[in-house]
């Protein structure tokens, strides 16, 4: 190939290139949509969108056709993944919510075991000793400290410092996992069936509710509470 075959090679490959970012932009874009709104507030779709820009145009240069994959489905999978990754290496949660998330499974785990119930919102935040608007606002806040659904968690990738789930380990935690979401009371388990399984919002899981998009984040940060309390022989 001359010098001058080669440029032109290379504009074409450019061409194609930049047609394949402009086409599939609103892929990356609904991709992003999809994982912000079921992330905290400081992570920003433009960020995202960055992240997903760049997979997307690995995913054009790695594409193999013969491997039966359409590039849409191909590409959605580098896209997901990439911004997944990122979210990961930017920290899952503050350290200090991990501690929050902790001290709300034990004070569950002390109330189950006197009462051999599950405790109620009040009974939980008298253990802690605060006040119960304290308490909710504390365990909205702990619903930051999940992002991925719970289908994922024996993933290798999912292994970073955050997760308050990531220490589990050894057969079985998917079906503890299970039966621990099963003990939920109704309306975390709904919620968290919706969340996880159909991938609704926030605003959407409190229509369905009845409740406001603050209630399921307290909804949803109290069930990961109790999960952790059902699970302590896995995470100890």
């Amino acid at each position: 190939m001359t010098v001058s075959e080669a440029k032109a090679y290379a504009q074409v490959q450019k061409n194609c290139l930049d047609k394949t970012l402009i086409d599939h932009l609103p892929l990356v874009k609904k991709i992003g949509l999809h994982l912000v709104g079921r992330l905290p507030a400081h992570i920003e779709l433009d960020d995202l969108m960055q992240v997903g820009l760049l997979a997307l145009s690995q995913s054009w240069a790695n594409y193999d056709p013969s491997q039966g994959a359409s590039f849409p489905t191909y590409a959605s999978i580098r896209i997901k993944g990439a911004m997944l990754d990122e979210v990961r290496r930017c920290g899952w949660a503050p350290r200090s919510v991990q501690q929050k998330l902790k001290a709300v499974a034990g004070a569950i785990r002390q109330l189950e075991a006197q009462n051999g119930r599950a405790p109620s919102d009040a009974e939980i935040a008298s253990t802690l000793g605060m006040p119960l608007d304290e308490y909710h606002t504390m365990s909205a806040d702990l619903a930051s400290s999940r992002m991925l659904p719970i289908d994922e968690l024996d993933d290798e990738s999912v292994a970073a410092g955050g997760d308050p789930f990531g220490d589990l380990e050894g057969e079985g935690v998917k079906e503890a996992l299970a039966e621990a979401i099963s003990r939920l009371p109704e309306k975390e388990r709904l919620m968290m069936s919706l969340y996880y399984g159909e991938e609704l919002n926030l605003k959407e899981i409190g229509l369905v509710l009845g409740v406001s998009e603050s209630r399921v984040s307290q909804l949803h940060g109290q069930a990961l509470a109790r999960i952790r309390a059902d699970l302590v022989n896995w995470t100890t």
